[in-house]
């Protein structure tokens, strides 16, 4: 059954894929709204309660010309300070206290054989998502609306683990990002596997703070492989932890959102919706 929140993130989605296509013209709040088949009055309150700002505001956040203000403005100051730290430029949001603790050799041997892995699903503000926990923290979180092709993805990942359907304290923790209230992420702990070269790439992300932007080859850079761009991209492709390791923050050199594994819009409409909620904590 399709719930509340994901029939509106549908809506939004829809939304903002009619607002990129049609920007250029700036389409007016009465004419998105008829494409969502909603009266402005209701299409206006669904996307501020969704987004905390107004669609005018929004089109500004996902813009090619904002998108290119933060990647110059953070070039060489506030995003190198925040990348050392971990800190982002509000001193609010510590992103680098959501820890990784790598899978060892046996915990992934034999397709996790000796792994138990509960997983559940959950809404979020962009679609309702698979999340999978070990007991030593997150391992998996993909957005997808098909259950059962959500859950054979999983098995792809962990072909012999054993998998329990239950929501635990480790889930609840991590799922707490998608609120207002960031006070637990020094509790989200996320527990995977990857290549050295991966892992390095997934810990840099971690350090791109919340309504910032970085580009695969500043990545690259920071990671000290300054000709490996390509490499990077192919890392950041392959994350096995959807938003929490946020992937979706590294972009085009151009401003242009490029590739997200989860779809382009949703990575738009994450970058909107992060760049509102960081506004909303700075004028506090």
């Amino acid at each position: 059954m399709t719930s509340q929140h994901e029939l509106n993130y549908k809506r939004i989605a829809e939304a903002i894929e009619y607002i990129k296509n049609n920007f250029k013209e700036q389409p007016s709040l009465e004419e998105v709204a008829s494409k969502v088949h909603l009266s402005p009055f209701h299409f206006q309150r669904l996307f501020v309660d969704w987004a905390g700002t107004t669609p005018k505001k929004f089109l500004q956040y996902i813009s090619i010309e904002h998108a290119k203000k933060i990647l110059l403005n953070h070039q060489a100051t506030l995003f190198d300070t925040a990348f050392e730290t971990g800190l982002s430029g509000t001193g609010r949001l510590h992103d680098l206290f959501i820890r990784i603790e790598g899978m060892t050799p046996a915990d992934f041997k034999n397709g996790g054989k000796d792994l138990t892995i509960n997983y559940d699903f959950a809404d979020s503000p962009f679609g309702k998502l698979i999340i999978a926990s070990t007991q030593k923290g997150i391992c998996y979180m993909a957005f997808e609306t098909d259950e059962s092709r959500a859950l054979s993805n999983l098995k792809l990942k962990f072909p012999h683990a054993t998998l329990h359907r239950q929501s635990d304290q480790i889930q609840q923790n991590a799922l707490s990002i998608f609120e207002d209230d960031w006070t637990k992420l020094p509790e989200i702990k996320l527990h995977f596997k990857g290549t050295p070269f991966q892992m390095k790439v997934w810990e840099s992300l971690l350090k791109i703070p919340m309504g910032q932007l970085s580009t695969y080859g500043r990545i690259a850079q920071q990671i000290g492989t300054p000709k490996a761009s390509r490499a990077v991209g192919t890392a950041i492709g392959s994350n096995p932890i959807a938003f929490l390791i946020p992937c979706h923050r590294v972009i085009q050199s151009s401003g242009n959102v490029g590739g997200y594994m989860w779809g382009s819009t949703r990575k738009t409409a994450i970058i909107g919706w992060e760049n509102a909620k960081t506004e909303s904590l700075e004028i506090q």
